[in-house]
């Protein structure tokens, strides 16, 4: 391939930004798109059967409309539910963002570690087999929020994250002084990171996805770019698949992304 690369970086909201960051600190050369399926935001408090049907329906869109070569499904809760049928209906690759249940095992001292995510992405099938294969010898505290994406997603239009709020969303992990290590199981949540240690009682372990994703994308264009000069700039656009009112307050947040090239997503039903 001669042609840059072209990564869509896909979520329902702008939690997948810090998935963006992660990969625009990769080689340049690259064309990043930001997809936000905000007309269906937020996925978290969606049904399975609804995010399948959802998520191929506008991929298939989005790659007619942006000739991507390699899409990363930012988001935790889709990916571990649509992962496999995407990987079935596209030929291009496909990188999914599950919970770094792994890695927070592995780091732990105490083996007690949190898993904070959605309620679907902390409940899902898929989660638990996570922590059966790689933390079965770890206590695992569940917490399921809504609220904080919420809170992640005001927090880019200008309104700063309430301590208290937060610290009591936070709360039943702190329950055992032996919780050393925490998963965000959202991309969301990185976003807001200052604003959760800030609100929690101690020095914690903080794990994501973001840099493994980042270095899977990058070994991912090695292989098919193996020609391609990678020294221009990388190209950031984002794409909305509804008009908003709200995204004129986000315009700032997505351009300090490099986002200024903001468009909407036509012929998604």
């Amino acid at each position: 391939m001669n042609s840059a690369p072209r990564i869509l970086v896909f979520d329902s909201g702008v939690g997948g930004l810090s998935i963006l960051e992660a990969l625009r600190q990769g080689p340049g050369g690259c064309d990043f798109i930001y997809a936000s399926d905000n007309a269906a935001f937020p996925y978290g408090l969606k049904t399975q059967s609804f995010l399948i049907e959802r998520v191929d329906n506008v991929l298939k869109t989005l790659i007619d409309q942006t000739q991507a070569n390699i899409i990363v499904v930012a988001c935790n809760t889709a990916s571990t539910v649509v992962l496999s049928s995407i990987r079935d209906h596209f030929k291009i690759p496909v990188v999914g963002v599950v919970p770094a249940i792994k890695p927070a095992a592995a780091l732990s001292s105490t083996g007690m570690i949190g898993l904070l995510g959605t309620p679907g992405t902390v409940d899902r099938d898929y989660t638990q087999t996570l922590i059966q294969d790689f933390a079965d010898d770890c206590e695992v505290i569940k917490v399921g929020s809504s609220r904080l994406v919420e809170i992640a997603e005001q927090s880019l239009r200008g309104i700063p994250p309430d301590k208290i709020e937060i610290g009591e969303i936070l709360a039943p992990l702190f329950a055992d002084d032996k919780l050393d290590t925490i998963v965000l199981a959202c991309t969301h949540f990185p976003l807001i990171i200052q604003a959760l240690k800030d609100a929690s009682p101690r020095e914690l372990n903080w794990v994501d996805s973001a840099d493994a994703i980042a270095r899977r994308v990058e070994s991912l264009i090695a292989k098919r770019h193996q020609q391609q000069n990678l020294s221009k700039p990388s190209s950031v656009q984002a794409i909305f698949t509804e008009d908003s009112d709200e995204i004129d307050s986000l315009r700032k947040a997505l351009s300090t992304f490099g986002c200024d090239d903001i468009s909407f997503c036509e012929g998604i039903k």
